[in-house]
Order: structure tokens, then sequence, then C-alpha cells
């Protein structure tokens, strides 16, 4: 059992430089993709990633806000999946609150870009992978 499962999944996140996040089709099967890691997040609660507004994942998290994150550890073969909701932000306070320096490599209309796009991903449960065993987890409200 985990002794303080904010720190330990938080500790575990900060230091991966990629998340898979998952998606519902409309068909009902999971999409997965890999993106980049979190730009901001509240304990192991609420994320804050970007995205392009034109892409299949926003599309599908628009008709079911159905998502999940998996953050995986390869050096010490653990991980945690987190499931929740996906929201997708395009409103100018979202996209500037987490905006960087470079984002115009992606995003080369600026912070105002339409194609550019905030998803803030809620986490409501969680499973842990670690020495061999799983463990479930309710997410704290906050």
């Amino acid at each position: 059992m985990m002794r303080d499962p904010e720190q330990t999944i938080g500790n575990l996140i900060d230091k991966q430089g990629v998340a898979l996040v998952a998606s519902v089709d409309a068909d009902g099967f999971p999409n997965m993709k890999a993106m980049l890691p979190p730009r901001r997040r509240e304990g192991i609660t609420t994320f804050w990633f970007t995205t392009n507004t034109s892409s299949m994942r926003v599309a599908q998290w628009r008709e079911n806000p159905k998502a999940s994150v998996y953050f995986y550890d390869k050096r010490f073969f653990r991980g945690v999946m987190l499931k929740g909701a996906m929201e997708v932000l395009t409103d100018a306070e979202s996209k500037e609150s987490i905006w960087l320096d470079g984002d115009t490599r992606y995003y080369p209309g600026g912070v105002a870009d339409p194609d550019y796009c905030v998803l803030r991903f809620t986490a409501q449960s969680g499973r842990y992978y670690a020495n061999f065993k799983s463990e479930d987890f309710e997410v704290p409200r906050r």
C-alpha cells in the first residue's frame, strides 16, 4: 500500500517526458496517443496539456469526455493510470496560462492561434503498478 499516493505518484509523473492519453471513439473503442507531459498539474487531480484544436482526439473528447492518462517509469518498471474527464478549453485565459516561449513552433499564430487549445484532465480514480503489484485508489477532490 502506498504511504502517500499524492507524493509517490506526483514524483513519478514529474520525471516522465511523455504522457499517454486515451479518448473514446464513436464506436466505443479506446484511442491512445503519446503527448508531451502536462504543462501544469494540481496534485494528482488536475492536469493541463496543449494540443491542436483540429486534432481527432479533441473531436472525440468534445463528443465523449471520458479519458485516461498513463505515466510510465521504464527504469523501475512502474506506472500509473488515471481515469477521469478531459475538457477542451479555447478561452484566452486558459491558453495564456500555459503558453511557453517557443510554442509558435507548433502554433504559428501565437497564443491566439485558432488551432491551439488546452486540455484539462480531471482524474477521478487510478491504478498504480510497482514491485509486481497493482493498487486501485480514488483521487482526492480539491
